[in-house]
């Protein structure tokens, strides 16, 4: 049941609900909390709000407040890796990374919560980089009051398959980077490649475990390859030699050191001839020479992923064409743009 108080009249009354306030480019906060007595003194500044009346609710058993629905839905949102605070704000819930990983939503279940009109869940993009205390999702009951089986056909949703939200936790690998190419190998251009993917491997909580060179032969890069596999490499990564000209020959070197499923080429600018695959249970990548030049490719957008145990095949790099162009921008600001989303 809503009763309807004029303001003047709610005097030492109790607030059902937070009460905004919003100041053009200054601020946007609660001004009253849920549970406020009201005051002589708060009626100028509620009429200020906007708030001539006041709402004065008794629940039905059937129906439930946002600030309940809100604990609900966060505790039915989040998985593996997702943090939140009990009380709600606003009627709304964050939803924030445990810790630092790849952040993964189910986007099936989401889109069919979202249908339901009276909840809402926003969440940032699904496979996004996420650093530990940062807010990937947020939830709230969209009116003050709802009824009740709203919530549980939510519940029910959520725990139908894997939670909405997770944030899973990189491996942390020993990288074997085989560098190809006649150039480098006899020592007429300086390798910038190791620099590089020293840094990448770092920031993910990975190491290179030792560079091997070869030049540009198929059996002698595919010896390599399997050299640092014997030196108990877990990922193999190869640069350079992934173009389609004829003295580039590190794709069939790959496979003649025995990759299985591999994926030559994607949809992603820069990173259109990138390959994948795998020898034995190891991940192995091809990396064409932008990832030299250009700071974040498609070997960005994919090594995270391989460090949560996803299988990458055709048809999850093909999903990168829908986002997969980079705008090169002169201050990147990877991954809070639309690149590989």
């Amino acid at each position: 049941m809503r009763k309807i108080i004029p303001v003047e009249e709610a005097v030492g009354m109790v607030l059902p609900h937070d009460i905004t306030e919003i100041v053009k480019d200054q601020k946007k906060g609660v001004a009253f909390r849920k549970g406020h007595i009201i005051r002589p003194e708060d009626i100028d500044h509620l009429k200020r709000l906007g708030k001539e009346n006041i709402f004065v609710l008794s629940l039905e058993s059937s129906e439930i407040h946002e600030n309940e629905a809100a604990a609900r839905l966060a505790a039915a949102f989040a998985g593996r890796g997702v943090e939140y605070a009990d009380n709600p704000e606003e009627g709304k819930i964050a939803l924030k990374a445990g810790i630092e990983g790849l952040l993964r939503i189910n986007k099936e279940a989401l889109f069919r919560i979202n249908m339901l009109g009276e909840v809402m869940c926003s969440t940032l993009h699904d496979n996004t980089p996420v650093k530990k205390g940062e807010t990937v999702a947020a939830t709230r009951l969209i009116p003050l009051i709802a009824e009740r089986r709203l919530i549980v056909d939510v519940e029910a949703i959520a725990a139908s398959g894997s939670r909405i939200v997770e944030v899973l936790p990189l491996q942390r690998v020993k990288i074997g980077l085989v560098i190809t190419g006649n150039e480098v190998f006899h020592g007429r251009i300086k390798d910038r490649f190791e620099e590089v993917l020293r840094a990448k491997a770092l920031l993910l909580g990975s190491h290179i475990l030792l560079v091997r060179f070869a030049p540009d032969d198929k059996t002698v890069i595919a010896e390599e390859i399997n050299y640092c596999l014997a030196q108990g490499a877990d990922l193999i990564v190869t640069s350079g030699g992934m173009s389609v000209d004829p003295d580039d020959v590190t794709r069939e070197a790959i496979l003649l050191a025995g990759a299985t499923d591999v994926v030559y080429g994607t949809p992603v600018l820069p990173g259109a001839m990138f390959l994948c695959g795998k020898i034995g249970t190891h991940p192995v990548l091809g990396l064409p020479a932008c990832g030299m030049y250009h700071k974040i490719t498609v070997f960005d957008l994919i090594l995270p992923r391989i460090l949560t145990g996803q299988e990458i095949g055709r048809k999850e790099l093909a999903e990168l064409g829908h986002g997969g162009l980079c705008r090169n921008c002169k201050t990147c600001s990877y991954p809070v743009c639309n690149f590989g989303k």
